[in-house]
């Protein structure tokens, strides 16, 4: 038994050697005021998609650095009269873009029905969901002690019921930070809550409407929210408001495996 056990831990060990990582970006936020342009878009206005209710600005009160950490506030705001949510969401696309690699965010989430931040990548080319999207970290308020990763394709995607993810079950994630983190392969992604993979999707070889992921991607980090309740189910209960979700840092490493 004891030998079987050395010899288990000696292969491991060999795996972990072989595989190593160096950091190749971050973003510390390092500088309060606004996020660096020099790195972030900012997109502003009403949300495109998924029936989201709120405006993006690009106003401190929405999104700001401050004391080493990037905070995006949700808001419930009254505006010529009437109520109105305001959050942000920012992007790295033309400025900052990634193929392969670990992509690592520690975060501390908000909490709340409704609320829905989001740590994400999207492809640059083909449009949505043929450009591909990785979700390495979705979180919804409603749904309190559960973290969530997923993949989109234009033949895997969930308009079609075919979405490809996984979710891992914490209590209360929202009371401290944690590491979220995507591993990016040639043919595999593998997701992580700190330091537990809780996903892996590994490409099936059927060409790029299934693995778009041999091109580059873009960070995208933003603070939505969620009004696709089933019927009869409350809706978002605006007495959560204001709600951060704080970004400590973003980096990326190149792994050698």
């Amino acid at each position: 038994m004891k030998i079987t056990f050395l010899l288990l831990f000696s292969f491991y060990t060999l795996i972990a050697q072989c595989q190593s990582k160096k950091l190749v970006w971050a973003e510390e936020f390092d500088k309060n005021g606004l996020p660096d342009e020099a790195t972030w878009n900012f997109e502003v206005g009403k949300a495109r998609a998924n029936n989201e209710p709120q405006y993006h600005t690009k106003e401190l009160k929405n999104v700001r650095v401050e004391d080493g950490k990037l905070i995006i506030t949700t808001r419930l705001e009254e505006v010529d009269g009437v109520k109105r949510y305001t959050s942000a969401r920012i992007n790295t696309r033309g400025k900052k873009e990634f193929t392969y690699g670990r992509i690592e965010v520690r975060a501390k989430l908000p909490q709340g029905r409704g609320i829905w931040p989001a740590i994400w990548t999207l492809g640059l080319t083909g449009g949505w969901p043929a450009c591909g999207e990785i979700d390495i970290m979705e979180y919804w308020g409603h749904d309190p002690n559960n973290v969530a990763a997923n993949i989109h394709t234009r033949d895997y995607n969930h308009t079609k019921g075919t979405g490809r993810g996984g979710k891992i079950n914490y209590e209360k994630p929202y009371e401290e930070f944690h590491i979220y983190a995507v591993e990016w392969f040639t043919d595999r992604m593998d997701f992580y809550m700190d330091d537990k993979m809780y996903f892996s999707c590994r490409s099936k070889g059927e060409g790029i409407g299934e693995w778009p992921f041999s091109a580059p991607q873009y960070i995208i980090l933003n603070q939505a929210l969620w009004v696709n309740f089933k019927e009869g189910e409350p809706g978002i209960d605006d007495s959560i408001f204001p709600q951060e979700f704080i970004v400590d840092y973003v980096r990326i490493y190149e792994i050698n495996q």
